[in-house]
């Protein structure tokens, strides 16, 4: 019954609550993860925290707690970017992080993109539907995670799979059916060894967003408020982010034309209309076709806004990973390893790994 005592802490108003110290953050969230409140109470906690806001402190033990629980790959490999977009995905804009992190592993990086498909309330596409249809699916298993990191680079895993108890969370999230503090902590379910390359929404959440990272131990990060709350900037206009390096906060101002991968338009998918098929976009055949699509021409070498995205994508990652000292340098670096070949080679070895039979 901690968060119906959470509750009377949190208040009724503005002026009569206060707000969560870590500890109790840690231990309402660690109460949620192990089915002991009941779907009513959970709501009206995260209803509470979304009305209220959400600190830096509350965010840290609510991630210190689903850690705590998790099973999280990976823990200790040099240069690993944990990759990690909206879990519930995009509606206009294909998961070109799937390009992206493909083309910083082949130069260098090694990447775990964080995800999980059909996540409400938006139940929008994600990379889990962009491999699936590439025929080099996202998995469930931490150790496969970690050993396809190390024998390609790359590798996505399902935030279920590590954290199975977020599947108990769907009903409430959809009956909801705003975002809430879920949709951050879910993010931040990652080794504290790694850096992290971090999705944020419009508004003024960065500086939460980048001084929660600080706050879980993490050296390094960026927190980017890419397309739909997504790592990929804009190529069509300024995109504003936070990077953390060795304890420092840099701004980041990423403008694409500053190094040539501006476009007139951002790379944009068919037109879906909700309730046409299925319950979101992840449900929609076309749509994820059309993503696919995307990211195989990116791969291919074909120009246009989405390989520009891609690149720019890519060119965070080998900065948070510490491979690249400027976006620049990083547009450099993956432009080479785009063009060379080596990210479809990438793709190739993940394909080929997630085609043998696993062990037991």
């Amino acid at each position: 019954m901690i968060l119906r005592d959470l509750l009377r802490v949190l208040g009724s108003n503005r002026r009569d609550g206060r707000n969560l110290t870590a500890d109790e953050a840690r231990d309402a969230f660690a109460t949620i993860l192990d089915g002991n409140e009941s779907e009513v109470r959970i709501g009206a906690f995260l209803i509470a925290l979304r009305w209220k806001g959400v600190t830096v402190e509350e965010y840290v033990g609510f991630a210190r707690a689903a850690r705590a629980k998790a099973t999280i790959p990976c823990e200790g490999l040099e240069h690993l970017v944990c990759v990690c977009p909206p879990h519930d995905g995009f509606e206009r804009h294909a998961p070109l992080e799937v390009a992206s992190g493909l083309i910083a592993a082949a130069a260098g990086a090694r990447v775990l993109i964080i995800s999980d498909r059909c996540v409400p309330p938006k139940r929008g596409l994600t990379p889990a539907s962009v491999l699936e249809r590439l025929e080099a699916p996202m998995t469930w298993d931490p150790s496969e995670a970690e050993s396809w990191v190390v024998k390609a680079r790359f590798a996505a895993i399902s935030a279920t799979g590590m954290l199975p108890a977020w599947l108990g969370l769907r009903r409430v999230r959809g009956d909801l059916g705003v975002r809430t503090a879920l949709s951050t902590v879910e993010k931040l379910v990652a080794p504290s060894s790694a850096a992290l390359l971090v999705g944020a929404y419009s508004g003024p959440v960065l500086g939460t967003a980048v001084e929660t990272i600080q706050g879980l131990g993490h050296k390094r990060g960026i927190v980017v408020q890419g397309l739909e709350g997504g790592v990929v900037p804009s190529v069509v206009r300024r995109s504003r982010g936070i990077e953390l390096v060795e304890g420092c906060q840099v701004p980041l101002s990423i403008e694409p034309g500053d190094w040539g991968v501006a476009s007139d338009d951002d790379a944009e998918l068919p037109l879906f209309m909700p309730g046409d098929e299925g319950q979101g976009p992840a449900d929609n055949p076309r749509l994820v076709q059309s993503s696919a699509d995307q990211v195989s021409a990116v791969l291919c070498g074909q120009a246009g806004a989405a390989r520009s995205a891609a690149l720019l994508g890519a060119a965070l990652v080998l900065k948070a990973a510490g491979l690249c000292p400027t976006l620049s340098d990083g547009v450099d670096r993956a432009t080479s390893a785009l063009d060379s070949g080596e990210a479809s080679g990438v793709l190739a070895r993940l394909r080929e790994l997630a085609r043998r039979p696993r062990a037991g």
